[in-house]
């Protein structure tokens, strides 16, 4: 089975500066991608950005709840084996099964009714 180690970082809180990033949101982007780029590097693999509750203090004796955002990655330990897939599924072989045909006979008895009935409805109009 195959075991991961993961990091937590928070995630940027505001945009970089850069040559062509004029809005806010190329800013922040560009500097999201920065992150993950440089933990790419790193051979971290993204796994996904959360916001989680914190409580912390404010002033002497007051407590209050903050979110922060982080990202996760994460990393194939040294030495784990890729996880194999076991399940019964692809362990018994597939069976196809087969729709049977429609009875031929059945339809065309149903359509000549269906026939009949509108002509029987034509010629009482």
């Amino acid at each position: 089975m195959q075991k991961f180690e993961y990091s937590v970082i928070p995630a940027p809180d505001r945009g970089e500066k850069a040559r062509g990033a004029k809005t806010g949101a190329d800013r922040f982007s560009l500097a999201l991608t920065t992150v993950l780029n440089e933990r790419a590097a790193e051979g971290w693999e993204y796994v996904r950005a959360e916001t989680l509750p914190a409580e912390e203090r404010t002033g002497l004796t007051g407590r209050a709840t903050v979110y922060h955002n982080v990202l996760i990655f994460r990393r194939a330990l040294a030495g784990s084996a890729p996880q194999e897939v076991e399940s019964r599924l692809f362990s018994q072989p597939m069976r196809v099964i087969e729709k049977p045909e429609p009875q031929r006979e059945a339809i065309a008895e149903a359509e000549a009714a269906d026939e009949e009935a509108a002509a029987a409805e034509a010629g009482k109009a």
